[in-house]
């Protein structure tokens, strides 16, 4: 272990460890019923969960047991209102946890180690690249994109909660901290209704309000001080992205009208941070010659804000040229008095404009191919047979539409949605600007034509070719899919209609590649290896056609649906993969986990900002990858992928999945507007379950066979063909390689198979679960031979005792969900429909959903 590592380690033992110990005794003056006597009992609980799954009992057996020894003869509704009280307890001693981690953000983590700008200021000075970053910076940008994918269980009273004890625990306030624990216990965790698109909006607006805001400017700020000459005021560096609202795939709740009234919010949201931070300037900024521009500049702020129905037309330079004009008074007439108060403030609107974050609209293709046609069949603006016809023939029949259709042609909501939204797009760039929604994303991407449709729907509202201010972004998403996306690109970047709107767009074509539905169809490492591969052709086919191509990466919170170590995949990458930008969607537990504080969100912008830069100016590698090197890793992805296959296409597959797992019960959380399948149908099939339930419901169950499933059975596979001394030659030298293994290590971390051993012996899904732990215990053995480690995660010993330690915290919760689930089986068998108590077991297995998610940071 290096000395930075084992100073976190120490650290976080002192601020994390010993402090939760602490401040756990507080949960006694919690105000539920009986709370100490439930401590009491949750604490003894949980020593008989441990001993209980050394002993290989299942989870029915401990808690009968537990109930038996230490309470008194309870009815069967007592025994719930106990383990009701236990997830209430549990729950909260959740969120203590996230709270004292993140006060303790700066002490465990060294802001200005390896990856911040701080360290790559010093290596830029010490290697003379100033020229170099000047140069690179005129292009180089990341995007982070917020999504309403539904993995973030805490409600937004809770998120504020955690936000303000965090701070009350920095400062050790002991008194505030306690009373934040009352108002904790008063706070309710389940959502009774579902969130409308709004409310998810609204939730993240707050992110980008009281974190993201702060935490750009810091940044813009230093890069401007430290590089004056580097900074292009045209490229601002750091771009915000948006979903809820415009992201409708699957999700009918979302449509025109709530997409313009999420821009609108977001507006208004950006105008009240700069009017918060003008009010603030004109303390300071008293001098002559700036009082009244600064008062006329307030002025117009708030009428854009607070007086109803007084939206002006107001641009982005109408308020950089007041501030510009008041920065040359200050420096000529003020020797630059608060001149980096005014910096920051001007950083701020050049990175946000009156955008704040760009909203993305994305649709499923088969959405707009059914819409086509309905335009074909009712109206002349394509041909009668256009259904009929060969995609060629199709693509150059939606190039030729000059017509304009009005969407009440569809009488399917859904359908008449897809032409509304391409008009809201032209309504929110006139009062946002463009940057304020100017991407279309079709989901399940397969072809060709599935981009032309959208082209084409932009025609039939009325856009013309040559004045089409949108990037059509297609998305690749499954095995199939991404093989065959170079393919794609090429028919487009050949048809010369499509080329010059390319030109007209800068001659840049943005991809998105998704990592979820990818792990879901052919398992973790074929899915990241797919997607290198890809992005590998896709960089190639592009570079031959003289086109920019920027990757948008699809990532979700755990490995995987492409999480975990996010900034070593960017550092790792050679220049045969296209790095001019760095886009990357940030989802659900991730936003509060990795970007919930000011300071957290600064620290894991520096990694991706540095990851970029440094890997443009420094990396030795001309490719990510030597050919013999990519023939290995291909032999490896081929061998996973036969063995997930071979796991995902046994015939009891997903009944093991509904059997064993709360994912029948996951529409019910109420934590998200979208529906957990595609489609509408009553039958569970895999093709139309979401990743996220799909990913969420194995890490509930604490197997995470989406993290590693396959990879022992490859690395066995290649020991057997004599190439394992290859193998580790490589883990040495390649960072991404290295990168996909750690992954796996987190994603191994948070299993726990005792707690469904039980299922070793079943008649129906023994085998399944044998297969699974079998797969686990190879994948560990091989992981290990690897790294010469002899435990998990031994590289990373904060994230590693984090881990422990909140796995431990919710056991307990685990142990009850599991009981429930038996129970319901229990009824359904003996086909007990009418039983008294069903509706409460119901509640227990989505109630512990909460806590056991919520632990993780990043499981589902």
């Amino acid at each position: 272990m290096d000395i930075q590592s084992s100073r976190g380690l120490q650290q976080f033992k002192n601020y994390v460890g010993i402090k939760f110990q602490l401040y756990n005794s507080l949960f006694t003056s919690l105000p539920f019923h009986r709370i100490e006597k439930t401590g009491i009992l949750l604490s003894l609980l949980l020593s008989d969960c441990e001993e209980g799954f050394k002993k290989k009992q299942s989870p029915v057996a401990i808690l009968d047991e537990f109930f038996a020894k230490h309470t008194a003869a309870l009815t069967e509704r007592e025994r719930l209102d106990m383990m009701f009280r236990f997830i209430q307890y549990t729950e909260r001693q959740v969120v203590l946890f996230d709270a004292l981690e993140d006060a303790a953000f700066r002490e465990i983590n060294d802001t200005n180690g390896a990856g911040s700008l701080k360290h790559l200021e010093s290596e830029i000075l010490q290697s003379g690249k100033q020229e170099q970053l000047a140069e690179q910076l005129k292009h180089f940008a990341i995007r982070l994109v917020l999504t309403a994918h539904p993995t973030q269980f805490y409600p937004g009273s809770v998120l504020g909660i955690i936000n303000d004890l965090a701070k009350s625990l920095s400062d050790n306030n002991a008194a505030q901290v306690h009373l934040l624990l009352q108002q904790l216990g008063k706070t309710p965790f389940f959502k009774h209704v579902k969130p409308t698109p709004y409310d998810e909006a609204v939730s993240l607006i707050w992110y980008l309000e009281n974190v993201f805001y702060a935490a750009s400017g810091r940044i813009i700020n230093f890069l401007k001080n430290q590089f004056p000459q580097a900074i292009d005021p045209h490229n601002p560096i750091i771009n915000m992205g948006f979903w809820p609202g415009g992201d409708r795939d699957g999700n009918p709740n979302v449509n025109a009208a709530i997409t313009l009234q999420v821009a609108d919010a977001l507006r208004v949201s950006i105008i009240k941070c700069y009017y918060m931070d003008v009010r603030r300037l004109k303390r300071r900024l008293t001098f002559k010659g700036v009082e009244s521009v600064l008062a006329e500049l307030e002025k117009t702020l708030y009428n854009n804000i607070f007086v109803p129905g007084h939206r002006t037309a107001l641009k982005k330079k109408d308020i950089l040229d007041p501030l510009m004009q008041i920065r040359e008074v200050i420096i000529y007439q003020h020797n630059g008095l608060f001149l980096d108060l005014l910096d920051s403030l001007i950083g701020k609107v050049s990175v946000f404009g009156l955008h704040f974050a760009s909203l993305d609209i994305r649709q499923e293709s088969s959405v707009h191919g059914k819409l086509l046609n309905i335009v074909a069949a009712k109206t002349e603006a394509l041909p009668a047979n256009y259904p009929q016809l060969p995609e060629s023939e199709k693509i150059n029949a939606l190039l030729s539409i000059e017509t304009t259709v009005d969407p009440a042609i569809a009488d399917d909501p859904v359908l008449r949605d897809s032409l509304e939204s391409t008009g809201a797009i032209r309504e929110i760039q006139q009062f946002n600007g463009e940057e304020g929604c100017s991407r279309y994303i079709i989901s399940q991407c397969n072809s060709a034509l599935n981009v032309i449709e959208v082209f084409g729907l932009f025609l039939l509202n009325g856009w013309k070719k040559t004045a089409l201010t949108v990037d059509i972004v297609p998305l690749f998403e499954t095995i199939d899919d991404l093989q065959a996306a170079s393919e794609i690109m090429q028919t487009l970047y050949e048809h010369p209609d499509y080329r010059a709107h390319l030109r007209r767009r800068n001659n840049k074509q943005t991809i998105m590649v998704g990592f979820s539905d990818g792990t879901k169809d052919g398992g973790y490492f074929m899915a990241n290896w797919g997607i290198y591969k890809a992005k590998e052709e896709l960089t190639m086919i592009s570079k031959k056609y003289e086109v920019d191509v920027v990757f948008f990466d699809g990532r979700g919170g755990p490995p995987a649906r492409g999480g975990g170590k996010t900034h070593k995949f960017y550092a790792s990458m050679g220049r045969n993969i296209s790095n001019k930008e760095i886009q990357l969607t940030i989802q659900g537990q991730t936003v509060s986990s990795n970007f919930g504080t000011i300071d957290s969100a600064q620290f894991n912008i520096e990694q991706l900002l540095n990851a970029g830069i440094s890997n443009d100016l420094f990396s030795t590698r001309p490719i990510t990858l030597e050919q013999e090197e990519e023939a290995l890793l291909q032999s490896l992805a081929d061998e996973s992928f036969k063995s997930y296959s071979a796991l995902k296409d046994h015939p009891d597959f997903i009944n093991y999945l509904t059997y064993i797992s709360p994912l029948r019960f996951y529409a019910q959380t109420n934590i998200g507007s979208r529906p957990a399948k595609r489609t509408g149908g009553a039958r569970l099939n895999l093709r139309d379950l979401r990743a996220i339930p799909y990913v969420g419901a194995w890490s509930q169950l604490k197997q995470n066979v989406t993290g590693f499933y396959g990879v022992g059975s490859a690395l066995r596979e290649l020991e057997r063909q004599g190439k394992f001394g290859e193998l580790k030659a490589l883990y040495r030298s390649s960072l991404f390689f290295k990168t996909l293994m750690d992954n796996c290590e987190m994603a191994m971390k948070k299993t726990f198979f005792p707690l469904t051993e039980f299922l070793s012996q079943h008649p129906v899904y023994g085998e399944i679960w044998n297969a699974i732990n079998a797969e686990y215990e190879l994948t560990k053995r091989y992981v290990l031979q690897l790294s010469g480690n002899t435990e998990l995660m031994a590289d990373y010993p904060v994230e590693q005792l984090s881990i422990q330690m909140r796995e431990r915290i919710v056991l307990p919760l685990t142990t009850i969900q599991q009981y429930a689930i038996a129970k319901m089986r229990e009824m359904e068998e003996k086909q007990i429909a009418s039983y008294a108590f069903k509706d409460n077991y119901e509640k227990l297995v989505i109630r512990s959903s909460f806590g056991i998610i919520n632990a993780g940071r990043n499981s589902a």
